[in-house]
């Protein structure tokens, strides 16, 4: 069985919200393409990942269909809070690095 993987506005808006940041620390023109792998890969990960595994992975509150999907990037990485929202359909909605507090 294979789940449909979504990002929502606010996963959506997340990951601009990455990139500018890391444009914003972009020296060359590496940092430039690291600054669009670094979101191809989480885009990438989280609709091979949670189309396929999506109750694999860690119970993120009470309700055990929200869960986050860990993806590693260099020598840190970020996180995806999503919820299966039917038998067939996952939302992402949120998305942060692992060193920041919390979703936004």
């Amino acid at each position: 069985m294979s789940f449909a993987v979504e990002l929502s506005p606010t996963a959506e808006a997340d990951l601009e919200r990455l990139f500018d940041f890391l444009l914003d620390r972009a020296d060359t023109r590496e940092d430039l393409d690291h600054a669009q792998a670094v979101i191809d890969a989480v885009r990438a990960t989280a609709q091979h990942r949670l189309a396929i595994t999506p109750f694999s992975f860690r119970k993120a509150a009470q309700n055990p269909a929200q869960r986050e999907l860990i993806i590693p990037f260099g020598a840190t990485g970020y996180v995806a809070l999503y919820e299966i929202v039917s038998a067939s359909k996952v939302v992402v909605l949120a998305v942060r690095h692992q060193r920041e507090e919390d979703y936004y």
